[in-house]
């Protein structure tokens, strides 16, 4: 079968790209932009990428196109394809009708937290010798890959709660007809699509509605939007974590490490060195789901121990003259004091320098605009770009008074970091896209400014936190 996927250099589209390379089938694609990494990984896997949607395409001997929910009418080539009565799909619905309908899935669902999960999850049924596919949000340090397809029973998949395509408004996660599911929390976010938290409450309850009674939910305990979720109705066995009757932790040592328990009962010790309660909890619903596909609790444990992380994840991209610079995904609210807490509890009484991209659609609409004061107070100074907003960064984040400055140019942000930064401080840049290639054009900057090398430092097995 040959398949040209439209928006084909989106992680989630890419990972659909090396799915269906790796099942024999052949695969072409488009996007408006044809970047790197994902085009040079494409293209790897012998995948050609064409630039734009030029209406021509539509006259690719295709067998289907698969559509990305970047794309939308008015579109060229989607036009053409609609006019020609060509076949079309989403990205969900060809990898649910072609890969998960025969295997075990394990799903990872929530606002926060779905890639590092994920990852974990992975590589806990990795090293169980499980061999899973899986398709995440990022690329996990163990696999170095961000989907992979086995001969396996086996598939992990990151389920997100966007929407599928134009044509299909339903989140991605309902396609996926998962046995085992973690709904890691749930929060407001894609104001783009959702106008309130109710609204996407009934999607996970969509997703609820398809676990099977022989499955399993592994929810966190802590979250009152996934109990009214459940409220609406429940036919699935639910494990919660960071709850006195389920899943719980003990209380951390200073380098990470903590013990886990079921029932209060002991499970094991995970020893890592990654910082926050927000892994601990990642990994509890790591341990509960792998628990549930078969790998005993102790064995779960024991590979968080060897758990590499995510690229993106406080990830340590260089340093210049004592100055540290970190690349972090987040972009929510939560997802910054999060970040911004486990950094600080690392560095102690250093200075935190947090720079932000208010990048997502989320974001940009500025819905979150008035809890971003509260969400960087953790950091000594903080760096805002605002030049594709459409509100006022500099009044939202006048709370923090002087610590806080607005950037409409990037040459200029870079500019004042070189000016503002001392040794030992720690650089945090935030953002879900690639903020204009900022971490490297700071690491040069300071490598000019004070006449020394760039000590690069991809980041180690335990480096990040998100």
């Amino acid at each position: 079968m040959h398949l040209h996927i439209l928006g084909i250099c989106g992680t989630f589209m890419g990972g659909i790209a090396a799915i269906a390379r790796a099942a024999g089938h052949t695969v072409t694609g488009c996007d408006a932009n044809v970047y790197p990494p994902m085009s040079d990984q494409l293209r790897a896997l012998g995948i050609d990428l064409i630039e734009g949607y030029d209406a021509k395409q539509a006259g690719i001997k295709a067998d289907i196109f698969v559509v990305g929910n970047v794309v939308t009418r008015g579109n060229p080539l989607m036009e053409a394809i609609l006019e020609r009565n060509l076949a079309y799909t989403s990205g969900p619905q060809w990898l649910a009708d072609n890969v998960l309908h025969d295997k075990w899935v394990l799903a990872v669902a929530g606002t926060h937290g779905k890639t590092t999960t994920a990852a974990m999850l992975a590589w806990i049924l990795d090293d169980a010798r499980m061999r899973p596919g899986f398709l995440i949000g990022g690329v996990p340090q163990n696999f170095e890959v961000s989907a992979r397809l086995t001969d396996s029973p086996f598939f992990v998949i990151e389920a997100d709660e966007y929407d599928t395509a134009f044509f299909d408004k339903r989140s991605k996660f309902v396609h996926y007809r998962p046995r085992t599911v973690i709904l890691n929390n749930l929060e407001y976010d894609h104001a783009d699509i959702f106008p309130d938290l109710a609204a996407i409450e009934t999607q996970f309850h969509h997703l609820v509605r398809t676990v099977p009674g022989n499955g399993l939910i592994v929810a966190n305990g802590r979250a009152p939007a996934l109990e009214r979720v459940f409220e609406r109705g429940l036919w699935t066995p639910v494990e919660r974590f960071d709850n006195a009757g389920g899943w719980s932790t003990g209380e951390p040592d200073a380098d990470g490490s903590f013990d886990v328990l079921f029932d209060s009962v002991p499970q094991g010790r995970v020893n890592w060195t990654l910082i926050g309660e927000h892994n601990r909890m990642n990994a509890l619903a790591a341990i509960a789901a792998a628990r549930h596909a078969g790998v005993p609790a102790a064995a779960a444990i024991d590979a968080l121990s060897r758990f590499e992380n995510v690229k993106r994840r406080m990830e340590i991209r260089g340093s210049v003259h004592g100055i540290t610079v970190y690349d972090d995904f987040a972009h929510h609210p939560t997802a910054i004091a999060t970040t911004v807490e486990g950094l600080r509890r690392k560095v102690g009484t250093a200075r935190i320098l947090a720079v932000l991209e208010p990048r997502s659609n989320t974001m940009k609409l500025g819905v979150m605009k008035a809890a971003l004061p509260a969400s960087l107070a953790g950091a000594d100074l903080v760096y805002c770009y605002g030049a594709t907003l459409g509100w006022d960064a500099r009044e939202a984040l006048a709370p923090l008074g002087a610590r806080a400055r607005v950037f409409d140019d990037l040459d200029t942000l870079v500019a004042q970091l070189v000016e503002d930064g001392r040794p030992d401080d720690h650089v945090l840049m935030m953002s879900n896209g690639g903020f204009g290639g900022i971490h490297a054009r700071l690491l040069d900057a300071l490598h000019h400014h004070y006449h020394e090398d760039i000590v690069l430092m991809p980041m180690h097995r335990h480096g990040g936190y998100a």
